[in-house]
């Protein structure tokens, strides 16, 4: 028996209208308790205009429209209504309390979504992307999403699921089965050979995964240089807007300064850090740790140096910190050079000159126009899934090179398999939805 469950399914402020979600065995007869309409019978999708009140005190609370929905053909599988009421915080609150009052209990993070999932109505990989959805923060980062919610993004994987239930049946048939000469015969080099080609097919995924999770999440892109480089003109510059304090006075930007922009796309998460050289002022040097911290968390480097000056000890320490990062050089100060080496790039932050800057930048990430129009497995859970899969396969395929037994490297492919199955949520569904679900807003 699934309790009904209540929530506000829009945000707790002042507007026209508001929305509370209800859903469980008992909805129906518990929003009857105060509804001036008896809706325990109804056996299809209505629409239903009355009010609701306290009906011990005869006191009305609000007039309200229902959209009442059947199970299972409702979100979450089961009996669900959507009480339309005006959008003051105390009508909200006044229903919420009746129908608590009447049965009904709050619902915990993600619980309408984590009932979908239980009820068969959506994969976990379409529930994920309810959570994507309501988070984006641009249009191509919704639209990777709605691949996921319509269930595009799963089916890319019934290949793998496919040709791994293919081979692993094989085996075990003939292992139960040694006595029929007319089945096929799985061996090793059959074994090596599909393990070949379904990793084939989840390196592909993989790759598609992280340059979509690049248009989903966005890069963390840290400016880092000595002082008085042009670091904040540059974080103002790429911004369009005077975010970080700029002055002629080396160490002015002591802390982190944030800022995010859209390039074409993609969300580039801006962290503008302290100038990074020795001093005997304690706070600056707190700047210096963070902005040194900053780095290691970092997508992306932007190393700024001065143009219109030679390198200082200052600056080689710089780059050699971050030689093995992904980095973008940039010689900045460019109206003050009058020599240039066509393969440097060179801005002027202060006059807002960055075009060359922001095509590096596009050109680092590396993303095809194709990657924008495809569905991706994007997050880190199915990314990290998918590498699991590919890391169980080479097992099995190591395994039968060194010649092991042919039933032995069933667990290795079964490994495989389940972590497909995990992506999708098609094993273990009661732990993976209370550790999934609980990261939802309350209403969904």
């Amino acid at each position: 028996m699934f309790e009904t469950i209540v929530a506000l399914a829009t945000p707790p402020m002042k507007s026209a209208l508001a929305i509370i979600r209800v859903s469980g065995d008992d909805c129906f007869a518990i929003i009857s308790k105060c509804f001036s309409k008896d809706i325990t019978n109804i056996q299809e999708r209505t629409l239903l205009v009355g009010y609701i009140a306290n009906k011990i005190t005869n006191q009305k609370i609000d007039e309200v429209v229902l959209a009442i929905y059947k199970g299972p053909k409702s979100f979450t599988g089961e009996d669900l209504v959507e009480i339309i009421c005006h959008g003051s915080s105390l009508i909200s609150q006044q229903i919420l309390d009746i129908l608590i009052e009447n049965g009904a209990r709050m619902a915990t993070n993600g619980e309408y979504s984590s009932r979908a999932f239980i009820h068969q109505k959506v994969d976990l990989v379409q529930a994920e992307a309810i959570n994507d959805i309501i988070n984006a923060t641009t249009k191509e980062a919704k639209d990777i999403s709605m691949f996921s919610l319509q269930g595009k993004t799963s089916t890319l994987l019934n290949p793998v699921k496919t040709r791994l239930a293919d081979i692993i049946s094989l085996i075990e048939v003939n292992i139960d089965y040694p006595e029929y000469e007319d089945i096929e015969q799985a061996n090793k080099q059959q074994i090596i050979t599909i393990c070949d080609e379904i990793n084939q097919m989840i390196e592909k995924l993989i790759d598609d995964g992280e340059k979509a999770k690049i248009i989903k999440d966005g890069l963390k892109v840290a400016i880092v240089g000595k002082p008085n480089v042009g670091k904040s003109s540059l974080l103002n510059a790429l911004m369009g807007e005077e975010k970080a304090i700029v002055t002629d006075i080396a160490g002015t930007t002591r802390d982190i300064v944030e800022g995010d922009i859209n390039l074409n796309g993609i969300v580039l998460h801006l962290l503008d850090t302290a100038g990074i050289r020795e001093s005997n002022d304690v706070v600056e040097n707190i700047g210096v740790n963070k902005a040194k911290e900053t780095l290691e968390k970092a997508d992306l480097v932007l190393v700024v140096l001065d143009g219109a000056n030679n390198l200082t000890n200052e600056d080689d320490e710089i780059l050699k910190m971050t030689e093995k990062l992904n980095r973008i050089i940039i010689y900045n100060k460019a109206d003050k050079i009058s020599s240039k080496n066509k393969d440097n790039i060179y801005i002027s932050a202060l006059n807002k000159d960055i075009n060359p800057l922001v095509k590096e930048i596009y050109k680092n990430i590396g993303l095809e126009e194709q990657t924008f129009k495809q569905p991706a497995l994007a997050n880190t859970r199915q990314i990290g899934l998918l590498k699991q899969a590919r890391s169980s396969l080479n097992k099995a395929k190591e395994d039968a090179s060194n010649d092991l037994p042919v039933e032995l490297l069933s667990v290795n492919l079964m490994d495989a398999y389940n972590a497909i199955l995990d992506i999708l949520g098609e094993r273990n569904k009661a732990d993976l939805s209370k550790e999934i679900f609980s990261r939802f807003c309350v209403g969904k």
